[in-house]
């Protein structure tokens, strides 16, 4: 049956609902303020740029299979890249993470921003943290018979058997990744949405009044003639 005469289709409705949260000139913007030329802003982009090649290199290694990344010349060049990519991944994170603490990124209705971001952290510690117990060799082997009783402990060894090599690299290959993704995704659609958090207003200049000393003059005398600086 056709939609009643006069009224939107769901498809439409769903259209100009994305429209007017994701206007087109914040979703692709053609300009910037001039605050975001600074290199704090960049660690984010990078972030995003090492993690693209953590998922190729990623899925590279999961579709040739252990042998190969042990064995293979090539395999191992891949499962090196592999490993540096993430190594990166987490250096540009911490910087841009820390760096929008300090800058009280949630600021101006940015909460979810800066909350979708927070959680991508930890969901990131989580795939490192699978991939390390999917190398297949003495260290994974290790980490995996020293973490299972941490786990037991907290009650999740059940569900989460860092043993269990399967299990384990499903995590790792398809449902972190996936949950990381879609994280990421949300995130740069919010900052797209309420923009880039400008740096904190500067400080009103203080006016010493006749009779007080400037503190840093270095004179003796008053200087309420000197004006504010």
């Amino acid at each position: 049956m056709s939609a009643k005469p006069g009224r939107p289709m769901w498809t439409w409705r769903v259209r100009d609902a994305a429209v007017r949260a994701f206007p087109p000139e914040r979703l692709l913007p053609d300009r910037q303020p001039v605050y975001v030329a600074s290199w704090i802003y960049v660690f984010g982009v990078l972030t995003i740029a090492a993690f693209i090649v953590v998922l190729v290199s990623g899925a590279w290694l999961g579709v040739e299979g252990p042998a190969w990344w042990h064995t293979s010349k090539v395999g191992l060049f891949v499962n090196s890249l592999h490993l540096w990519s993430t190594e990166l991944f987490f250096f540009f994170m911490v910087i841009h993470l820390w760096g929008k603490f300090w800058m009280a990124a949630w600021r101006g209705k940015r909460q979810l921003t800066w909350i979708t971001g927070a959680v991508a952290f930890v969901a990131s510690i989580g795939a490192a943290f699978t991939g390390y117990l999917s190398q297949q060799n003495f260290a994974s082997q290790w980490i995996a018979s020293e973490g299972k009783d941490g786990l037991n402990s907290a009650g999740v060894g059940a569900v989460f058997n860092v043993l269990n090599f399967g299990q384990m690299f499903m995590w790792h290959i398809l449902l972190l990744p996936l949950v990381l993704g879609v994280l990421v995704v949300l995130h740069v659609l919010l900052v797209r949405k309420h923009g880039v958090v400008p740096p904190f207003a500067a400080k009103a200049p203080v006016a010493f009044g006749s009779g007080e000393a400037d503190p840093d003059a270095g004179g003796d005398g008053p200087v309420g003639e000197a004006g504010p600086r």
